[in-house]
């Protein structure tokens, strides 16, 4: 089977694309062909030379890199099917696509609807339930409509901030409805990009001009005082089917994350070896953990989620509350990486992973191929 990775990307968790692809590209099977794509940051696309494979697979701790030759530009074709790729004019045979970009221009429904056009299967979630799970507002309200608890949260769009008089208006509002201290992310950024914790109206306003450097739309939540429980979840909720394992909506062990900094920001997540630790099984009950999984279960149901996603949940230290939080539709594949760990946990190694999510993948494309789309 030749299997194209991509990887890279114009998002601010660019590095961690790479970091994550590197650990996807030597869980593949080595009966498989693999072209190395890396989209730039500036969202040029070039192949990689076999040698970068061959790198990447003789050494665990390697980082897949961006090798920028010119003649190695990728062109894309619509309904080309296995030979949407090319290079050169020649066209690359390609069954199977394994997008590994998180965040912008991956996470968002944007690459998934390009591949869609390209009529080619790909892994993971599908153009609508990436662009849902990216926008945070739009997944807490469909979450909301379903009676799955959220954070409390309020969101402030653009427009609101040009103008003083209803910017001040927000703002009180806010402070009014939530209090201090508040959580301020943008809405479509991931990896705690743009995020910070406000306590008073002067930090308040930093955090809002920085997460609108990220996103149009910003969020403001409720600060809880809880802890972080996360679930991975794998399988089709649109067209599974009981006798396709790879299929089977699977919501795995949760583990919890205990982080040392202030909040699990970015370098908690990917820079400080010590910013966090992680702890399989979460420490719950098993009737808690089994309420996890089947909420971690229902959302995944609720998006219309396919392939795989890690659903996140804070727990009030003190009410026991419990919140859905977010939804990840590409989560981290890093050696540190919750998703992957809690599969393990379950007895699902990662190289079975890896390959799990290519059967679903191709299973759904084959699934939608039967459908109509003209007369």
């Amino acid at each position: 089977m030749n299997i194209a990775v991509i990887y890279g990307g114009r998002s601010g968790e660019h590095e961690i694309s790479l970091i994550s692809a590197s650990s996807i590209v030597r869980g593949i099977n080595k009966k498989n062909n693999v072209y190395l794509i890396g989209i730039t940051k500036d969202g040029k696309w070039f192949l990689q030379n076999e040698n970068e494979y061959k790198r990447i697979c003789s050494d665990d701790n390697s980082v897949l890199t961006i090798s920028e030759e010119k003649d190695n530009l990728i062109s894309i074709i619509p309904g080309g099917k296995t030979k949407a790729f090319s290079v050169k004019n020649e066209s690359l045979t390609i069954d199977i696509v394994f997008p590994v970009l998180h965040g912008t221009y991956g996470e968002d429904g944007t690459i998934q609807g390009l591949l869609e056009m390209a009529d080619i299967p790909y892994t993971g979630c599908s153009t609508l339930s990436s662009a849902l799970t990216m926008d945070k507002e739009k997944t807490k309200q469909i979450l909301d409509c379903v009676g799955i608890p959220v954070v409390p949260y309020v969101c402030l769009k653009r427009f609101v901030i040009n103008d003083s008089v209803l910017y001040d208006d927000f703002i009180e509002k806010t402070e009014k409805e939530l209090g201090y201290p508040l959580f301020v992310k943008p809405c479509s950024a991931g990896s705690s990009n743009g995020a910070s914790k406000a306590t008073n109206r002067k930090e308040l306003s930093f955090a809002i001009m920085e997460a609108f450097q990220w996103d149009d739309k910003v969020l403001i939540e409720k600060s809880i005082n809880a802890r972080e429980i996360e679930c991975s979840v794998t399988g089709n909720s649109v067209t599974y089917s009981e006798n396709n394992e790879d299929e089977q909506i699977v919501a795995y062990i949760p583990g919890e994350i205990i982080p040392s900094h202030t909040f699990y920001d970015f370098d908690a997540k990917y820079n400080d070896p010590k910013g966090a630790s992680l702890k399989i099984p979460a420490n719950l009950s098993e009737n808690d953990l089994e309420k996890i999984r089947k909420v971690a279960a229902a959302t995944y149901n609720a998006l219309e989620l396919t392939g795989l996603a890690r659903v996140d949940f804070f727990i009030d230290k003190e009410t026991k509350e419990v919140y859905l939080n977010e939804v990840n539709s590409l989560p981290g594949f890093t050696s540190i990486s919750m998703f992957p760990k809690m599969c393990e946990a379950a007895g699902l190694s990662f190289n079975n992973l890896v390959e799990l999510l290519i059967n679903e993948g191709l299973q759904r494309y084959s699934s939608k191929s039967k459908l109509i789309t003209s007369r």
